[in-house]
């Protein structure tokens, strides 16, 4: 048992001898074992086929040679059971039996998996002659496995080598690209500073050359002034960019209508003059957001100063708000010089820019983006690029959580009016709504000199709201107005009976009969075109006034 314990491990070529019959079993093994050393084989054993089924889980064999005739589970049976096993399905089998085998017994055998037969007595050199055969084989099977497990070793070992040096190139061009844009950042930025250093420097020289007349020491004085704010700005940039990589930026958070400070950045682009020669589409629906509105008004100035920075004059661009499942989307399209496909990917990361041309004559550093996608992240959001290539425009699309806000005063909150005149006037109620801050403030103002209690909103949903919260009298609708229009406000305002009864008077810069026509149609009592002198305005208010009792009569009249 010890000798076959030790065969059995050696990595040696195996045989097995099958046969129940202790002398024949002996004779076999013996005649093998005689030339082992010389074949290079090691033989094993078996007395039984469920002794040979055993012996093939745990071993391989170059060739087994199985008696036929045994008790329990015969040779055929046997040999049937090892070629069931996907292991040893391939084992070479050689019938032993002592009887001439007929054609039938030949093909029972083959259909079994036989290879060969041997006939006892058996002739030694015969069975050396064929056990070699089968010896030699497994041999030669065994070099081509390892042969192969080499080969896909090696290859593997080239791929991942492979994949290593692509993986390093990559990270080298990456490298290079990013040294080679903060190369360009730099020169860009040196460039941006010496601009108006290079005027502060002039305008100094200027003041202080004797006999300088007055209007140029002043022109002198406001240019170091302007310029001076220049170099402040671009400060500014490269501070809150770093605040934001960093982290140290702190969010003042607050409930804010993204649609009213979209509004009012463009609005203070529009007054300065940047909007002109564009061709400006604006759809902005209400959007409640928790967020900074110093810091969301820089998102939006930023994406409205990309926008016009990169489309020729004559260009158009859309700005959108709109809300999409338990997000606000801003959308902001230009059609401008558009992103490069190979860009477009890193069009938000710090130092990565366009062709910069000699001239600057765009200006500025180019890291708004950057900036964009920090604080889009700091609160919460996602930002994405996309332009269909060079030449075909942009559009940038901004992602915030929504936060949700009732659109009135709010329940159990006093419906005060926001611009109050002193005392009881006896004047009615009037809803201001209009989108356009600064005139809003201006005509609430004006009508609360002339003793009018006014409520405001900024919006058509807002104002459907304020209507329902603090019941007005009458209410001056803008007809151009974000999240819906004048035209829809009138319309539920009508359709609902606690508020069917307020004065609906559209304030609108459209003044065609058609657009009377449309006014009238939607439930309006008056039609009112801008600009509006306060007379008219008074006149369209006269009719829901309270008179005084000395001239009750007259009023009958």
């Amino acid at each position: 048992m010890l000798t076959e314990s030790i065969v059995a491990n050696s990595d040696k070529p195996k045989i097995l001898v099958v046969n129940d019959d202790p002398a024949s079993l002996l004779a076999l093994t013996s005649l093998l074992d005689g030339r082992a050393d010389e074949g290079n084989y090691t033989v094993l054993s078996a007395r039984s086929g469920q002794e040979a089924l055993r012996q093939v889980l745990l071993h391989d064999f170059a060739v087994i040679l199985l008696d036929v005739n045994m008790p329990g589970m015969d040779g055929f049976e046997t040999a049937e059971a090892i070629h069931q096993r996907t292991r040893s399905a391939d084992i070479p089998i050689i019938f032993v039996t002592a009887f001439l085998a007929d054609e039938i017994d030949r093909l029972k055998a083959y259909q079994r998996g036989a290879a060969d037969f041997l006939f006892t007595p058996v002739i030694p050199q015969i069975l050396h002659a064929k056990v070699s055969v089968f010896v030699t084989l497994s041999m030669k099977n065994e070099e081509l496995k390892r042969q192969a497990e080499k080969l896909s070793q090696h290859a593997s070992e080239l791929t991942a080598t492979n994949r290593r040096l692509v993986r390093e190139m990559e990270e080298r061009r990456a490298a290079e690209r990013k040294s080679h844009a903060k190369d360009e950042f730099l020169a860009m930025l040196g460039h941006e500073l010496r601009n108006p250093l290079s005027a502060i420097t002039s305008a100094s020289s200027l003041i202080g050359l004797a006999g300088a007349a007055p209007d140029t020491v002043a022109r002198a004085r406001a240019i170091i002034q302007r310029q001076s704010q220049h170099l402040s700005r671009i400060v500014d940039d490269l501070l809150d960019l770093s605040r934001a990589m960093s982290g140290k930026i702190l969010l003042a958070r607050q409930a804010t209508d993204l649609s009213r400070l979209v509004a009012s950045c463009l609005e203070t682009f529009r007054a300065t003059g940047r909007t002109d020669g564009y061709r400006i589409a604006v759809d902005l629906a209400t959007g409640w957001v928790d967020g900074d509105p110093t810091r969301l008004e820089q998102i939006v100035s930023n994406l409205l100063d990309n926008a016009l920075k990169y489309t020729p004059s004559g260009g158009a661009i859309d700005i959108a708000l709109a809300r999409a499942g338990d997000d606000v989307v801003l959308s902001v399209r230009d059609s401008g010089v558009g992103i490069p496909p190979e860009l477009l990917p890193q069009v938000f990361d710090v130092f990565v820019q366009g062709a910069i041309s000699i001239d600057r004559s765009q200006g500025g550093l180019g890291i708004g983006l950057s900036l964009v996608r920090r604080l889009v992240e700091l609160h919460g959001g996602s930002v994405g690029a996309d332009s269909p290539g060079a030449g075909l425009g942009s559009s940038f699309t901004i992602r915030l959580p929504c936060a949700e806000l009732a659109q009135s005063t709010g329940a159990g909150e006093p419906c005060a009016p926001e611009i109050a005149p002193p005392g009881d006037t006896g004047k009615p109620s009037v809803l201001l709504i209009e989108d356009n801050e600064d005139g809003r403030e201006m005509m609430a103002t004006m009508l609360a000199a002339y003793g009018y209690p006014v409520y405001q909103a900024a919006d058509g949903l807002q104002g459907v709201g304020q209507a329902h919260a603090c019941r007005p009298d009458a209410a001056l609708v803008d007809i151009g107005l974000p999240g819906i229009d004048g035209y829809e406000v009138a319309r539920r305002l009508r359709a609902d009976p606690a508020t069917r009864a307020i004065r609906l008077i559209a304030v609108t810069g459209y003044g065609l009969p058609e657009d009377q026509r449309r006014v009238m149609e939607a439930g309006f009592d008056q039609h009112l075109v801008k600009p509006v002198q306060i007379d008219r305005l008074l006149e369209a208010l006269a009719p829901l006034s309270t008179p005084a009792p000395a001239s009750a009569g007259a009023a009958a009249a």
